[in-house]
């Protein structure tokens, strides 16, 4: 298996490109609903779009990735983009992260520093990580055209492989989204190599109704599931059904994949409507300008596809025995009570009920979810 340092450079055409694209934007007809209830909202996207065109600074995004060690490894038909992050103390332990959709490598940014260097910011030595940061197969900077789409399953076995050719037996996962299920089911594949489990997003199932001996917090759960089932799931449906008939749109159109992401990043986020509260403009638009310089939306959609038309990743008569910690945000989407999560994890070492945040948990409080992942890792030992 080869490795290979990587940087990120566009080319100055497709920059030039994408900026010619955003002023030929034919943006829709404005309606008498209030600004989001029908999706996007028209008034913000052109507001975007424009300092997207005129201001926006795509080599300062690459320049902060940069900044970090980047690699490419060789897997059969896939080069896999990634991270791998040391830091001053030879004693780190390993810490693969990983990202979901409509998210990236951005999002880990910041959290990254905070996890392979905590003196910097006021913490222990003894608490660094060495962080290993993966690109989704399929995603960015790890999708080629042409290449095969990659389900959750596959994608947890990708993961083993590269923490394997990195010299990693033993090592921490932890993942949100896409992330969260794919860290869960490295831990169910691979529990003599993952250490601990902590997650921002627990993979339970995600239908029926509460019992009639289910708890007070059971039954919120299931009512707000049954809420978002209802309004919220749209885009899963057509991912996970028809994802090359919407490609289509979203490949050719920049303002047309912008509203399709920025949508979710709002109805996600800890913002109170009001996304840059939450997600700063220009760190929304390089996690969106990486998804249409690379190319990769429509791969991206794979893993629904999957989802939908295969079993659970993790078998329901099954449980995963790896030691568990779960942060829970409050503005996330589905948050299962313990008891439900005991269905599935059955060592749940930590469940941490955060104080603010959503769905995009490394962007929107770093300083939260690593303080908790060290937390976490310090009752655990590699062996």
């Amino acid at each position: 298996m080869t490795i290979l340092p990587f940087t990120l450079h566009v080319a100055d055409a497709e920059i030039e490109d994408l900026r010619l694209r955003l002023s030929r934007t034919r943006f829709p007809a404005a309606s008498s609903a209030a600004p989001w209830e029908l999706g996007t909202d028209i008034a913000y996207m052109r507001d975007l779009a424009t300092y997207w065109r005129e201001s926006f600074d795509w080599r300062a995004q690459e320049r902060r990735l940069n900044v970090f060690p980047q690699f490419k490894l060789q897997l059969d038909e896939l080069e896999l983009h990634f991270l791998h992050v040391r830091g001053p103390n030879p004693q780190a332990r390993p810490l693969l992260l990983c990202h979901g959709w409509p998210g990236s490598i951005f999002e880990f940014l910041d959290i990254i520093p905070r996890l392979t260097d905590p003196e910097r910011f006021g913490g222990r030595a003894e608490d660094a990580f060495t962080v290993i940061v993966p690109s989704l197969p399929g995603y960015g900077l790890s999708y080629q055209p042409g290449q095969k789409g990659f389900g959750v399953e596959e994608m947890a076995d990708i993961f083993a492989r590269l923490m394997q050719a990195l010299n990693h037996d033993r090592y921490f996962v932890q993942g949100g989204d896409w992330g969260g299920f794919i860290a869960s089911r490295m831990a169910y594949r691979y529990p003599e190599r993952v250490a601990g489990l902590h997650l921002n997003l627990v993979p339970v199932p995600r239908s029926g109704k509460a019992s009639d001996q289910a708890s007070a917090e059971e039954r919120a759960h299931f009512d707000r599931l049954e809420s978002w089932i209802k309004d919220g799931i749209g885009y899963q449906w057509i991912q996970g059904t028809r994802p090359q008939t919407l490609s289509f749109g979203l490949m050719d159109s920049p303002v047309g994949l912008g509203a399709w992401i920025v949508e979710k990043f709002r109805a996600w986020s800890d913002c109170g409507g009001e996304i840059e509260t939450a997600i700063s403009r220009d760190h929304l638009l390089a996690n969106i300008s990486l998804y249409w310089f690379t190319g990769a939306i429509g791969s991206s959609f794979y893993p629904y596809y999957a989802r939908m038309h295969r079993p659970w990743p993790v078998p329901l008569d099954e449980k995963i025995t790896v030691p568990m910690a779960y942060a829970e945000f409050p503005m996330e989407m589905v948050r299962p009570p313990r008891s439900l999560a005991e269905v599935m994890f059955s060592d749940i070492r930590r469940w941490t009920v955060m104080p603010r945040g959503g769905h995009f948990a490394a962007l929107e409080q770093p300083e939260l979810l690593a303080a908790d992942i060290q937390a976490f890792a310090r009752e655990i030992d590699l062996g």
